[in-house]
């Protein structure tokens, strides 16, 4: 069945339909903002245009669709860098799934590519505007809850098994993000030690202190 979206002159292409990416055509598609959408396994983007609208494009024709102004990238991390690049010097405005980058140069290199090029490039810490974390946020600026002294977070599920990111890199950006919108400044300091219990070179567990 598909949702009737509402209109929009923005014109987006979802880039990759796993699980998340799915949820990504469904908003899109319900803000009247989707155009295309664009992943490799053809029976999905199929089934997903037949319910939400849309038009099946490879990457390289969003990209040079005129009418698309924005995509949203939502693949595995390690292509996020070359991807959203391509995106920017093709003069789109960028949606990028956290994280933005598995490289800090290759983060800073986006950042310094949108600024060049006078395009918009954001990442999707969903969680900054929850509806509870802007009130938490509230009451801190406000003062209601006192001075801040510590904040702790915990993520005690096991999640979906990562062949590419770490869990650091796969959880942590929510939590850090939410930590350091409530502080107002960077950590002076930065700990961390990881446990690899499936597989050597992907940690499962993960421990941080700022």
């Amino acid at each position: 069945m598909r949702t009737e979206p509402t209109s929009s002159d923005v014109r987006v292409a979802v880039i990759g339909c796993g699980a998340w990416g799915k949820n990504l055509v469904r908003n899109f598609a319900e803000l009247g903002a989707l155009e295309a959408i664009v992943d490799p396994h053809r029976e999905t983007v199929e089934a997903l245009v037949a319910r939400h609208g849309g038009r099946a494009l490879s990457f390289e024709e969003a990209l040079a669709s005129p009418t698309i102004r924005g995509v949203a990238i939502v693949t595995q991390p390690s292509r996020h860098h070359a991807l959203a690049r391509q995106a920017l010097e093709a003069g789109k405005h960028v949606f990028v799934e956290k994280p933005i980058a598995l490289d800090m140069a290759e983060a800073r290199d986006l950042a310094a590519l949108a600024a060049r090029t006078g395009r918009t490039l954001m990442v999707g810490h969903i969680l900054q505007y929850h509806p509870a974390f802007l009130t938490l946020k509230a009451l801190v600026r406000e003062g209601r809850l006192g001075r801040l002294r510590r904040i702790q977070a915990n993520r005690l599920n096991l999640g979906a098994v990562r062949r590419e990111e770490d869990v650091l890199w796969c959880l942590a950006p929510h939590d850090v993000s939410m930590i350091l919108s409530l502080i107002g400044a960077a950590p002076s300091r930065v700990a961390a030690t990881g446990g690899y219990h499936l597989r050597d070179d992907v940690a499962d567990t993960a421990t941080v202190q700022l």
